[in-house]
């Protein structure tokens, strides 16, 4: 059986929540066959095995390929990982077809894989917005009040970036994820851009950015989303889950967390509106690793309601 689409996931010790993707996989709505791949790495418990077990109650809906993997220091990190996971989609769909990377954690909606498609072309990188999962709303109640007002942080940021630098491409309303949750690209764009990036951390955005300078043009529809685990204990460095812990040791001491002025949103994106004439897209983003980084100097605003 062929298949048009892969859905790449790396997994480390993911044995309590890599079910829950598998089931939520079994239930997209897509009309057409899909591949799944499941990089299984440097795993101490019995992922791939609850994996396989969950795969097998879905009555060949997908086909699912997985692989073990233990990646000797110091590439066991989640850029080895993804770029296994990644590499294999590609190799499964040829030259053509749709890579969408996501996470053991994550829970995505029954439209997510036919959203993707929808929203895909041969030089789109999708971004999908990352939703905490409602299901653990009980378990953590004050990381999801936060999430709220960041919400609506991100919302006014976005409107200031669209009113001053708006991409032809992605237009407004847009929201601003692009991470490795909810990743989707071409197999020719993938290629082209050189896989994923072997490094511990931030592989997703470094894939983002060698896409776009590969030709690739990223794009933040509303219409693709998925959910995402609220731990605070993930599996990569530098991953979300430690946002959020940032976030509940914040609410723990009675405090706000602390994010850039609206100000400095503002001038950056005029200094980008100005930078980009002439120059093209692989200079600016150079020139703004080379930037200092925003200073956190305003407490996150609170949103009416809370």
């Amino acid at each position: 059986m062929s298949v048009e689409v892969c859905v790449c996931i790396p997994a480390r010790n993911e044995a309590d929540r890599i079910a829950t993707l598998i089931d939520a996989l079994a239930m997209q709505t897509v009309d057409r066959p899909f591949g799944v791949v499941l990089c299984v790495n440097n795993s101490s418990d019995d992922t791939g095995g609850v994996a396989q077990h969950a795969a097998a109650r879905c009555e060949g809906r997908f086909t699912l390929t997985q692989i073990e993997c233990f990646f000797e220091p110091p590439l066991a990190h989640a850029g080895s990982a993804r770029r296994a996971a990644m590499e294999l989609g590609a190799e499964m769909l040829g030259n053509t077809g749709l890579l969408i990377s996501t996470d053991a954690d994550c829970r995505p909606p029954a439209d997510w894989i036919a959203a993707n498609l929808a929203a895909g072309g041969s030089d789109r990188i999708i971004g999908g917005r990352i939703e905490l999962d409602e299901a653990d709303a009980d378990e953590y109640p004050a990381i999801f009040a936060f999430r709220r007002h960041f919400d609506a942080y991100w919302q006014r940021v976005r409107a200031i970036e669209d009113s001053i630098d708006p991409s032809p491409w992605d237009p407004a309303p847009r929201h601003g994820d692009h991470t490795g949750a909810s990743l989707a690209l071409s197999v020719e764009l993938y290629q082209r851009s050189g896989g994923v990036p072997l490094q511990p951390s931030g592989e997703d955005r470094a894939l983002v950015e060698a896409a776009i300078v590969a030709g690739g043009k990223l794009v933040h529809p509303q219409t693709v989303w998925t959910r995402t685990s609220a731990r605070t204990r993930g599996r990569a460095t530098g991953g979300m889950a430690e946002d959020l812990q940032r976030w509940a040791d914040a609410e723990a001491r009675g405090e706000l967390p602390n994010v850039p002025h609206f100000d400095h949103w503002e001038a950056r994106a005029l200094w980008r509106r100005d930078f980009r004439q002439g120059r093209g897209t692989k200079a600016l983003m150079e020139a703004e690793r080379l930037l200092p980084a925003m200073p956190c100097d305003m407490a996150l605003p609170m949103v009416s309601g809370s």
